[in-house]
């Protein structure tokens, strides 16, 4: 019998993330080369002083084989923290041990025992992993549609922000 163990991400798991999300944008059909996602990126953002997430590893017979990135978000409405799960993913060949069942009900713990009223995620249209979630009484939000800006799009709003209620903008 196989050996399955979720932990929290140590600054030693960063190139072990790096090919985690290398093998998701893989299975999501992007080219590899849309991730730009480095350990520098893992070890400065996951564990340097300003912390902008965290990670569970999940391991098969002591082997990395899946990850769980996530960060809090707030509600406005609850007055809570929630907790966001950008990634979870599980390499196909460890998949049918309940690595992934794992991962997201460790999620759900962690954000129970920080007092999150919520845990938020994206599922891809196509991706059969939404009848699992929908299995773990995960409700895909049909009235909420997902916008985003990316650069440079981004930097040209951002220059036309008023500098007198902004006078430190970071440089780029």
């Amino acid at each position: 019998m196989s050996k399955t163990l979720i932990r929290v991400a140590t600054i030693d798991d960063a190139e072990t993330i790096v090919a985690l999300v290398q093998a998701l944008a893989i299975y999501e059909k992007e080219p590899l080369s849309s991730v730009k996602l480095t350990a520098d990126d893992i070890r400065r953002d996951g564990f340097g002083t300003e912390k902008r997430f965290e990670a569970l590893i999940a391991e098969l017979d002591g082997e990395p084989v899946g990850f769980a990135l996530y960060f809090h978000n707030y509600s406005t409405w609850e007055g809570r923290a929630g907790l966001f799960v950008e990634d979870l993913f599980v390499l196909e060949r460890a998949r049918g041990h309940g690595l992934g069942r794992q991962l997201i009900t460790a999620l759900a713990a962690i954000a129970d025992a920080r007092g999150c009223k919520r845990l938020d995620l994206n599922v891809l249209d196509w991706n059969p992993t939404r009848e699992f979630y929908h299995r773990l009484g995960i409700q895909h939000k049909t009235e909420w549609l997902p916008y985003r800006m990316t650069q440079p799009a981004l930097a040209r709003l951002g220059d036309a922000a008023d500098p007198a209620w902004f006078a430190g903008r970071p440089q780029r």
